[in-house]
């Protein structure tokens, strides 16, 4: 059975690296994205010259609408979905949760949590065979991210106990469900918070006195969707340093 991918925020970062090695592994790859169509169409074009399948799908996959426009075109390209990885999410500006407001609050949730629901329930309804999917939870859902990213650490441990109520909802379906908490990465998305540099500031406090690598998580990301993994769900790869 060919194996179908989705990766949501496929298009940077972590979902990036996701996408390119699990493209390398034998998948057909779908790249989701919002905004980003040019790093989209970079990126399917390297994957394509290595040999890889690969299509990119324009979604919003906070919008329930946008999803299902999404597994279908998937469906009609490539077949089947059998593998998911929800990687999509956002975080604005660093702030103590007083000066939060209620739209940015909303938002991250809807974002982070909402697309993550969403993108299960119509992989579910596909994996009539087994299947296996990846949530891109954070440290940040252990450490609560106090005086930076409070929302965005709420709506990831949303997302950890979703994962987990939802390993156990499909274990008997053979639909395996897992995540990764990456924590201090070197990804784009520090500068959405408006430190670019956060990685170098707070390495001295990681045990392994480095930030980490997109690479690095994919490599836990891909492992625990293949057949590797097949005796494992509900479970949680911490891909953070020892932090």
């Amino acid at each position: 059975m060919d194996k179908v991918v989705i990766v949501t925020g496929g298009s940077r970062g972590i979902g990036a690296a996701t996408s390119m090695l699990l493209a390398l592994n034998g998948y057909a790859v779908c790249i989701n994205y919002r905004s980003r169509n040019k790093d989209a169409e970079l990126l399917a074009d390297k994957i394509t010259q290595q040999g890889g399948k690969v299509f990119c799908f324009c979604a919003d996959v906070s919008k329930e609408d946008d999803v299902i426009r999404l597994f279908e075109a998937v469906e009609n390209h490539f077949g089947r979905v059998t593998h998911l990885v929800n990687n999509a999410g956002i975080l604005f500006t660093q702030s103590r949760l007083v000066d939060l407001t209620l739209a940015r609050f909303n938002r991250v949730m809807s974002t982070n949590i909402n697309s993550c629901f969403l993108c299960c329930r119509e992989a579910i309804k596909r994996m009539s065979s087994g299947g296996a999917i990846v949530n891109v939870s954070s440290a940040a859902a252990r450490s609560g991210a106090p005086n930076e990213y409070i929302d965005y650490a709420a709506s990831k441990g949303a997302m950890d106990t979703l994962t987990k109520g939802l390993s156990l909802e499909l274990a008997a379906q053979g639909i395996r469900v897992n995540a990764v908490r990456p924590g201090f990465i070197e990804t784009e998305m520090h500068a959405d918070g408006g430190e670019p540099d956060r990685v170098n500031r707070l390495s001295p406090e990681i045990p392994l006195q480095r930030g980490g690598k997109p690479e690095e998580v994919a490599t836990a990301i891909a492992w625990l969707l293949s057949d590797e993994a097949s005796y494992v769900t509900g479970t949680f790869i911490d891909v953070a340093g020892g932090k």
